[in-house]
């Protein structure tokens, strides 16, 4: 009996040294990088590397690499794949101020970007500054972060991207890119900051090609001279062009002003830059998102003739002092796609085509069918438009429950297959909009500082109630 319980203590003890030593392996790893690093230490919090560079090689399936304070001229580009229980994460230390500055690297043709991921999967990249990249070169792209490839379950969160300008006339820019040339699924664009860009014929930050699940949310996106979000299909990104477009997520909450193509060279005097666009996009929702002083508000289309911005829903978004339109959706001429089995709801459109360019606050262009617009709340702007469609290739769209503010002294148009009217009655007979669509004051709480909650008498509460 003894030698039996010896032996089985001593397996005991030998199986609990093995999953000891099992824990010890699967532990997580932290590596450190500071500027007073060395590549030859070990990658300690007392011994941190000197570069990313030497960080991103060691940083295997469950690392976290803490960067510390300081300014790296250098590029971050990820080696290793995390999971879904130990994902690379590269992120600030203690939320100290760390910057990836472009300021060293020379103009050199192809894509060029600060932070790189390229078939990864389950990377997070966090709280960084990411700044300063510029090119003279039309054939050269420079990026803040890039996303690519088959890249899945990639977060994005807390960083700052800025100064990412191309200053050719031709040339192109991205804030955040992600390209979906294979298979992307499950990205996410949280927190972070895009601004003060140069962007060409390009977006401050876009997601293009064969993507299928993501989500951009609280977002601050402002200063740039063309699109603030894009989402992108059919342009030839994907090699399978069946799924070469963007899908199944949601844009929520975020902050996007003062996006403005005016005065870029590629468009030169054109107000054409929209604060979030879907072009070829489908199942998407835009929703609770505040957009001001951009060229068009959101905008829904394709520009692939045949291609469509299907099953978008716009809805309880605040879009207010846009230079052109609110919410525009089909496309801007007959060899443009256009917009289908959309929703357009609860939102706030006010004071919209500041420019007076005919925008108005809703503007419904080429190839619009089987959309539902109802209970928004639209003031006019200087134009006075509210409902404007110039073009007589729109199918089965219904208008209801809308709401239209009467103002004192300032008269309301609207333009329905390129038929102006402004008589409210007249247009509602010819757009078929129901009866509950109304033409009174909402009575908005302050509208002059924008605060577009409604008066506890307002009558326009139970009209856009379901």
């Amino acid at each position: 009996m003894k030698k039996i319980m010896i032996v089985l203590l001593s397996v005991g003890i030998i199986l609990g040294v093995f999953v000891f030593a099992i824990i010890h392996a699967q532990k997580d790893k932290v590596l450190y990088v500071a500027l007073n690093g060395n590549d030859h230490n070990e990658g300690s919090k007392s011994k941190p590397f000197r570069t990313i560079e030497k960080a991103t090689a060691e940083a295997t399936a469950g690392t976290t690499v803490f960067l510390r304070r300081g300014t790296y001229k250098e590029k971050l580009v990820v080696k290793h794949s995390g999971t879904k229980s130990k994902p690379v994460i590269f992120k600030a230390y203690k939320e100290e101020k760390v910057a990836l500055s472009g300021k060293n690297l020379k103009d050199v043709e192809g894509n060029t970007a600060l932070v790189t991921i390229h078939n990864k999967n389950y990377v997070t990249i966090h709280g960084l500054m990411i700044q300063d990249l510029t090119t003279n070169l039309t054939n050269e792209t420079v990026m803040g972060i890039y996303v690519t490839g088959n890249s899945k379950h990639i977060v994005l969160e807390n960083n700052h991207v800025q100064h990412i300008e191309t200053h050719a006339d031709e040339g192109n820019g991205h804030g955040i890119a992600v390209y979906g040339t294979g298979s992307m699924k499950d990205i996410k664009i949280v927190n972070n900051t895009v601004q003060d860009l140069k962007l060409g014929s390009s977006e401050s930050l876009v997601l293009n090609g064969n993507i299928d699940g993501f989500k951009v949310v609280n977002n601050k996106v402002r200063r740039s001279d063309n699109i603030g979000i894009d989402l992108i299909g059919y342009e030839g990104v994907s090699k399978d062009k069946n799924v070469d477009y963007v899908r199944n997520g949601v844009v929520k909450n975020n902050n996007v002003y003062e996006i403005s193509s005016y005065g870029n060279p590629a468009y030169g005097k054109d107000y054409s830059a929209g604060g979030i666009y879907v072009d070829g996009g489908k199942n998407i929702a835009i929703e609770e998102n505040t957009i001001y002083k951009c060229d068009i508000g959101i905008e829904a289309t394709s520009e692939h003739a045949g291609k469509y911005a299907d099953n978008i829903h716009i809805n309880n978004n605040t879009i207010y002092n846009n230079f052109y339109t609110g919410i525009s959706i089909g496309g801007y001429d007959k060899e443009r796609g256009g917009t289908k089995n959309s929703i357009i709801s609860q939102n706030i459109l006010y004071r919209n085509d500041t420019k007076k360019l005919e925008g108005g606050q809703i503007l419904l262009q080429h190839d619009t069918k089987n959309n539902v617009i109802e209970r928004n709340i639209m003031t006019a702007g200087p134009s006075r438009l509210f409902i404007v469609n110039y073009f007589k290739t729109n199918q089965n769209n219904i208008l209801q429950r809308n709401i239209f503010h009467k103002e004192s002294r300032k008269a309301g148009i609207w333009v329905w297959k390129d038929e102006e009217y402004t008589s409210f009655s007249k247009f509602k007979n010819a757009s078929n909009s129901d009866e509950k669509s109304s033409y009174l004051d909402p009575k908005y709480e302050n509208a002059t500082h924008y605060d577009f909650s409604l008066k506890k008498n307002s009558p326009a509460k139970k009209m856009i109630e379901k």
